[in-house]
């Protein structure tokens, strides 16, 4: 498995990476991961994840200074680093997380082998812009350059896909290539605890990167929003480079009391903070799953989230949550307190379907697909499940 990011990084890809590599080695594979190093220290060790040791390879990386954290594997070496791996290692299946460098290496050293791969997508290249200095004249035809790399390397794979149908969507648009599986990251929603005592507190809680695609300052914005009489409390997750700038501007807005900035949390706390909280918001317009709006589903939280890229897939509007039109800090303020305000049994209710619809997402079932795509075996692609009610508010016909 070769991947752009991977633990100790904390994103959706490097979550999935993780998890799905743990958890195929849980079924007795011999999983290797190929990954930049996170810092000087390169080489190959074993690695444990949720209990299971994979290999790791950790190629010699340079850390992208315009990013907080990002570090990549050294361009220039990572044909000579492919093919001394995939030598070494003489893998089945060669399964790629993003294309930029190691899913480049690794997926034109294992074609000229003839090793069956499989490439997933997670990247946006327009998120990618904020931390490369291209000006914004010249952007447009930055992404392109991108997706048409991202092309050279999905065209080698036997199997492509993406977490999500309107991700596969996206992605075909972008590059041409068509049969993109919808195969969802998935997650072990065993390992969350909902809460259905009543509620003691209005809390939202926010779970990323702290980064600008995220949209936290329209969150803040609507928080700000919000009725005195709520008293609500506001928690954010994650680090990132807006940080700082954030933190300024809660004061600025006169919610810096109220509102929590907690920076990176362990697993154990990650869960105790959705566990106490009362509603999920996820402002983010670049989601192309989004693991942690899943975690919060699996913890039993109703969630608000911005009507773009895949979240509609996770927030029914109107069962397990609302969705508001991004950007817009007045409609998510809107519906929030909509949430905020519910009588304790709607509540429970749109916790309930949160629970419903994630069951969907059980990561032993896109562990199962994958299995699949590895041995060339047909699948289908992962059923999401629909809406039980029409838009209007009617039951959908049985």
């Amino acid at each position: 498995m070769g991947a752009d990011t991977f633990s100790p990084d904390v994103n959706g890809s490097a979550r999935f990476a993780e998890h799905l590599a743990s958890g195929l080695a849980s079924r007795g594979h011999d999983v290797h991961v190929v990954v930049p190093a996170a810092s000087r220290k390169h080489g190959t060790w074993k690695e444990v994840y949720d209990g299971q040791v994979v290999t790791a390879h950790r190629l010699r990386s340079w850390r992208w200074y315009p990013h907080d954290w990002l570090r990549f594997a050294l361009p220039w070496r990572i044909r000579q680093n492919s093919a001394r791996i995939i030598d070494e290692v003489k893998p089945d299946v060669v399964h790629f997380q993003s294309h930029i460098v190691v899913g480049r290496g690794l997926s034109g050293e294992a074609e000229k082998r003839g090793i069956r791969i499989v490439g997933t997508n997670h990247v946006m290249p327009e998120n990618m812009l904020q931390f490369s200095g291209i000006p914004k004249f010249l952007q447009a035809w930055a992404i392109g350059l991108q997706w048409a790399a991202a092309r050279r390397s999905f065209i080698r794979a036997d199997a492509v896909t993406a977490p999500t149908r309107r991700a596969a969507d996206f992605f075909e648009k972008a590059t041409g290539i068509h049969d993109v599986y919808a195969i969802s990251c998935g997650i072990n929603a065993d390992s969350y605890t909902p809460d259905f005592t009543p509620r003691t507190e209005n809390r939202i809680l926010f779970v990323g990167r702290v980064a600008g695609e995220k949209q936290i300052d329209v969150l803040l914005k609507a928080v700000q929003q919000l009725p005195a009489d709520l008293d609500v409390k506001l928690e954010i997750v994650g680090g990132g480079d807006q940080l700082k700038n954030l933190q300024v501007m809660a004061q600025q807005l006169g919610i810096g009391d109220r509102t929590t900035f907690t920076g990176y949390l362990s697993e154990e706390d990650l869960r105790k903070a959705y566990t106490r909280s009362t509603v999920f918001a996820m402002p983010s317009i670049a989601e192309l799953q989004s693991i942690a709006t899943m975690e919060a589903m699996a913890s039993g939280l109703p969630v608000v989230a911005a009507d773009a890229m895949a979240l509609p897939h996770l927030v029914h509007d109107g069962e397990n949550g609302y969705l508001f039109t991004p950007s817009d800090a007045g409609d998510l303020a809107a519906k929030l307190e909509r949430v905020l305000g519910m009588p304790e049994p709607e509540l429970e209710a749109f916790k309930r379907e949160s629970l419903r619809i994630v069951s969907a997402h059980d990561i032993q079932r896109t562990l199962t697909t994958f299995e699949h795509l590895y041995r060339g075996e047909p699948v289908t692609d992962p059923v999401v499940i629909p809406p039980t009610r029409e838009p209007d508010g009617a039951p959908r016909p049985s």
